[in-house]
């Protein structure tokens, strides 16, 4: 891809990204709007940012942090939304930067196993077929495992994603034990040099106990063949689900040790802000989100691109323009 065709791909990805989280950028302007017109920055107008701020769940800390970055020196001036928005970019960014990396896969594990865990709903099927797209598309040879075996659609889906990547597949029917299916996968993508495997598993938490000691299962199988595997457990989150991310990534946390995440259904969702909040509670690295159905709806994660999404801001070489 030449410069310009990779400078147009990254415009139309912003744009595609800033319209994922303009329900969250428009609802913060306007809502910003209504609260500094015409009114100096007092405690009473500190009151009502922090709690926009709250509102667009950017978490406790952020809108402390945004607070205290607005009140210092400017306590009884006129303030802007401009100004409100510049220091919102800068603290989203300053939280993000830290967790936005890339899925590195480990160079002499071969199959390097990703496990792939969220609940029902999220997008963990989707999300396995654009990774499995994209590393192929590196040259990587890839391997699904259609470890959800609970329900017979994320069974049809991930084949379905296969043919359509022209990956390899291990499936059986509705029912079948979830660590099988694992272990007959690693097994196969041992024996055929498979440089990377997928699997994907269930997601019902209101079945906690009976997740968490699946999971455990599915892991003691994996660890017979390789002892560092799984080698990334990938937790899929939909964003539009809000405060509930947090405590979805907190049990999956528990039960399967999560080390990645990936942010699904930026689609026009008014809870863009929950990233920043996970970002600042868990700390965990963040390694792509998507913005639609296509499979090239799926980026990598970049922390300042999505800082001036959320704020309602341009890529900084908009502003130069």
């Amino acid at each position: 891809m030449s410069g310009d065709e990779s400078s147009k791909s990254n415009e139309g990805w912003f744009a595609r990204l800033k319209a994922g989280v303009s329900r969250t950028s428009a609802s913060l302007s306007e809502s910003l709007t209504s609260v500094l017109t015409k009114r100096k920055l007092d405690d009473d107008t500190l009151d009502e940012l922090e709690e926009i701020l709250l509102k667009a769940d950017l978490g406790i800390e952020m809108a402390d942090r945004i607070r205290d970055r607005l009140s210092t020196g400017r306590h009884e001036r006129d303030i802007s939304v401009d100004d409100v928005r510049a220091v919102l970019a800068e603290e989203v960014a300053n939280v993000l930067e830290p967790v936005a990396k890339p899925l590195e896969l480990i160079a002499d594990a071969k199959p390097h196993v990703i496990l792939v865990v969220g609940v029902n709903g999220t997008g963990k099927t989707t999300t396995i077929g654009k990774l499995a797209h994209q590393f192929i598309r590196d040259g990587k040879s890839v391997m699904l495992a259609a470890g959800d075996t609970f329900r017979a659609a994320a069974i049809d889906q991930l084949k379905i994603w296969a043919s359509r990547v022209g990956a390899d597949v291990v499936a059986k029917d509705v029912g079948a034990d979830p660590a099988g299916v694992a272990f007959e996968a690693l097994g196969q993508a041992r024996e055929n040099g498979v440089d990377v495997l997928l699997i994907d598993t269930a997601g019902r938490l209101q079945n906690k106990g009976d997740l968490m000691s699946e999971l455990a299962k599915v892991v003691r199988v994996l660890k017979k063949f390789d002892a560092e595997a799984p080698h990334t457990v990938l937790l899929v989150l939909d964003a539009t689900t809000g405060q509930n991310a947090l405590s979805q990534v907190q049990t999956f946390q528990e039960i399967a040790g999560v080390t990645n995440l990936v942010v699904t259904k930026l689609d026009g969702s008014a809870r863009g802000g929950i990233v920043v909040a996970i970002a600042d509670k868990f700390g965990l690295p963040i390694n792509a989100i998507g913005v639609g159905e296509g499979i090239d709806d799926f980026e990598p994660f970049d922390a300042h691109d999505y800082a001036r999404a959320i704020a309602g801001a341009g890529r900084e070489n908009d502003a130069a323009a």
